[in-house]
């Protein structure tokens, strides 16, 4: 009998495990293989980890890892789906925004030889200023990455058991999963859905985590900021240096009628910097990206496991 892996990421979600661990034995229970539900908890501050071990008293095959702190929302989820052993590996929220209803289907597809099924967002609950932002990034980052990143998808879905094996040969400290996946595996089927709201509780994420996100997707898997950084530094140089011949031989013309003024002086001073600002940044993220594989530091580390 083939053994079906779903990997929940928590954080601070009291309100929402423990049904949605009934739910998703619920939906295995209907169908023919056997099954691990491994929740990874983020170091939770509330009840989330007394509620799971509670369940995991009951239910074996509930299995727990609590981290020793915060690792995110990136790396966490991804650790977890690394200690899977089932033939095939589901990742799904904690917060129900990925509908539990959907794992037949996944395992369907799966069962047609589709190595990869991942969620894709048709229509969303969310606040729409967000679900647009999200729509503008998705599709901006697929456009100027190396790969064909999907859009409108989260890395929830459906992973077969030898892409977990090539995960877990891959070294990175910083796994932006929809990326990683799109560079590991050509054939993605997509699953459309309609994102209900949160079930219970609060989002996690904010302004600031969502823009780590989206720069370390735009880091990870795009050398065009580099390029454009280039590009736009020569052309800045080529007009600088025809602006200055200018000015030049309009002085040596006009010596004594020709008054430059300061205003284009402070005008050219402070937009070369904000250039100059612009570029460190975007340096500097790729920077932060190269240090943190060099230190080769581990995703997580954890503080407990239970019913393994």
């Amino acid at each position: 009998m083939k053994k079906i892996s779903i990997i929940t990421p928590t954080y601070n979600e009291e309100e929402n495990i423990a049904l949605l661990c009934e739910k998703i034995n619920n939906e295995l229970s209907k169908l023919n293989y056997t099954y691990e539900h491994i929740v990874i908890d983020n170091s939770s501050t509330d009840n989330t980890v007394s509620i799971l071990r509670n369940i995991c008293k009951k239910d074996k095959n509930v299995k727990v890892i609590v981290n020793n702190k915060n690792y995110g929302h990136i790396t966490s989820p991804f650790y977890g789906m690394l200690q899977s052993s089932g033939d095939a590996t589901i990742l799904i929220n904690a917060d129900f925004q990925d509908p539990v209803e959907l794992i037949p289907a996944l395992i369907e597809k799966w069962e047609e030889n589709k190595k990869v099924i991942l969620l894709q967002k048709k229509t969303s609950d969310e606040n729409i200023i967000i679900r647009n932002i999200r729509k503008v990034y998705y599709r901006l980052l697929s456009s100027i990455s190396e790969n064909d990143i999907t859009v409108d998808t989260t890395g929830s879905g459906l992973y077969d058991k030898s892409v977990i094996e090539t995960f877990r040969s891959i070294k990175d400290p910083l796994p932006y999963l929809r990326g990683l996946v799109s560079e590991i595996e050509g054939d993605i089927e997509l699953l459309g859905f309609n994102q209900p709201r949160r079930k219970f509780g609060l989002t996690k994420n904010n302004f600031f985590t969502l823009i780590d996100m989206a720069m370390i997707g735009f880091v990870k898997h795009s050398k065009l900021p580099l390029r454009l950084m280039v590009i736009f530094g020569a052309i800045i140089s080529v007009i600088s240096i025809f602006i200055s011949v200018i000015f030049l031989f309009y002085k040596l013309f006009f010596w004594d009628s020709f008054n430059l003024g300061i205003a284009p002086i402070i005008i050219g001073f402070f937009f070369i910097s904000a250039v100059q600002i612009l570029m460190l940044g975007i340096l500097g993220e790729y920077i932060s990206v190269t240090l943190s594989h060099t230190r080769s530091l581990p995703l997580v580390v954890e503080k407990e496991r239970i019913n393994f």
